[in-house]
């Protein structure tokens, strides 16, 4: 019980999160107050009047009463106490050089009742001031009272008073009256206050749900949609300027989501126009060096590096150009193959092109028993796996071991590179597939490479719908892709599928 209790009072004593349960709360917290104060003063209000109304009793009696109490009954004489006019629960009390002689209530049907009364009852009595004025005691055996005392004829003090009981029975009422009225209050004003806090917010919610709808986008690249602008209502409000600068906001966002995908199609139709016309010069100064070298005659030695230098650029360039231009068309949608693609024979033709490149290093398979299938395109996946085997090769010291672990899971099929050589710089990690991107400019370069195998390797992997991550430290390095079974269709997909059905 105390765990459930501790909850419930942590959840009523915590404040609303959302705007519209904190503005409701606080117009029910203010009218609340309101309601406190208007009870509050309407009840020493009431109690005032009520008081000025018995001491105004007090003073028409003059006493009557409590002058009655003057002299005791004899044998001869019945001097019963004078109580006509007298209300019921009336006090009257005769003290006599500062005691109590005779103390009395008028009771039911007029007739009279000795009150005993205790020391701090007759101290207190003894205590009144005489100056024809209202007091409140309590007296032990009667409650509350309202009482007045004035001089005797004999020198006695005359004490006069009235129960306040019929006036706190009346706050009470009061009290029960105003508690049910202000809870009722609470709760209707309460209930039309969150309808009308909810309806004056509902622009605001618009604006919310846009700013959320433009939050999911993937705004990082390619073409991006913008949703409609938030309609404004009235200009004037907080609301409606919230709502006119976010609309300002999202033409500035989408204007530059324009240009930056004008700026990039341009640059894709670039990459691709240079690197298919690249292609035929390049190819042209391979072959002219090639032939060159073939002549039979003597050439000079310099002549003759020079050409194997001019062929082996030319190689380079060459797949620099291939690549370029496959990034290119990837870019640009075109549709890869869908055809059902042998990952696990796939996988071994690599590893075994990888293993007669790089004889030094310790190749290792880790593969399932059952052929791993998937539908996509295999020249493109073995190009993929590929730049990973060459890539593990070109950065790592000649001894090490390179696992390659394919496995089929939840997710899709899982494919590993691992290695234990020393790893990528963390600095470089979080744009190693990036384009151009070398972890030794110098040494890559001569190894031949154009930093692009990685580019491909995200490229195709994501043209698949599948993912490709890295995780390095020094002594291991592991790179994992996974692929779905069946990737997603690609734009020109079903048109190169309907032309090659007709």
């Amino acid at each position: 019980m105390a765990a459930p209790a501790r909850r419930l009072l942590s959840a009523v004593s915590l404040p609303p999160r959302t705007l519209r349960g904190q503005l409701t709360a606080g117009l029910v917290v203010l009218l609340a107050l309101a309601c406190l104060m208007v009870g509050v003063t309407t009840a020493f209000a009431l109690e005032g009047f009520l008081v000025r109304r018995l001491d105004q009793q007090l003073s028409a009696s003059g006493g009557k009463f409590a002058a009655s109490l003057e002299h005791e009954a004899t044998p001869d004489r019945d001097n019963r106490p004078d109580t006509r006019g007298q209300s019921k629960g009336t006090f009257g009390a005769r003290l006599l050089r500062g005691t109590t002689t005779r103390a009395a209530v008028v009771g039911k049907e007029g007739d009279v009742s000795e009150v005993r009364l205790t020391s701090g009852d007759r101290l207190a009595l003894a205590e009144l001031p005489l100056d024809g004025k209202g007091h409140t005691l309590r007296l032990s055996a009667l409650g509350h009272y309202r009482l007045e005392a004035v001089k005797g004829d004999e020198g006695d003090v005359l004490i006069t008073g009235l129960p306040l009981r019929p006036v706190e029975e009346t706050l009470h009422r009061l009290e029960w009256v105003e508690g049910a009225v202000f809870g009722a209050a609470l709760i209707v004003t309460g209930t039309l206050a969150a309808l009308w806090v909810r309806l004056s917010l509902r622009p605001l919610r618009r604006v919310t749900t846009t700013a959320a709808n433009v939050a999911e986008r993937p705004l990082a690249s390619g073409e991006v949609a913008m949703p409609d602008p938030v309609p404004v209502t009235d200009p004037g409000t907080e609301v409606g300027q919230v709502g006119t600068a976010l609309n300002r906001m999202l033409g500035h966002v989408g204007n530059a989501l324009e240009r930056r995908q004008a700026s990039e199609e341009r640059l894709r139709h670039f990459a691709a126009d240079a690197s298919h016309e690249l292609r035929t010069p390049v190819a042209n100064i391979r072959g002219h060096a090639e032939l060159a070298l073939r002549h039979k005659g003597p050439v000079p030695a310099e002549v003759e590096r020079a050409l194997d230098r001019i062929q082996s650029e030319s190689v380079r360039m060459s797949r620099m150009v291939d690549d370029l231009l496959l990034l290119a068309r990837i870019d640009a949608g075109r549709a890869l193959e869908r055809e059902p693609v042998d990952l696990t024979r796939l996988v071994l033709d690599a590893t075994d092109d990888a293993r007669a490149t790089g004889p030094g290093h310790r190749w290792l398979l880790d593969l399932p028993e059952e052929a791993v299938t998937i539908t996509g395109d295999e020249h493109r996946l073995h190009q993929a796996v590929g730049n990973l085997l060459a890539n593990a090769r070109s950065h790592t010291p000649s001894g090490t071991r390179v696992t390659v672990r394919l496995a089929h899971d939840e997710d899709g099929i899982r494919l590993s590179v691992a290695d234990d050589g020393p790893g990528i710089p963390e600095e470089l990690q979080p744009e190693i597939f990036g384009r151009f991107v070398r972890a030794d400019a110098g040494r890559s370069r001569a190894a031949g490479s154009t930093g692009l195998g990685l580019a491909i390797v995200y490229a195709v992997v994501s043209a698949h719908g599948g993912t490709v991550g890295v995780e390095s430290a020094p002594g291991r390095t592991v790179f994992t892709v996974t692929l779905p079974v069946s990737p997603p269709a690609t734009p020109g997909a079903e048109d190169r599928e309907r032309d090659a059905g007709a």
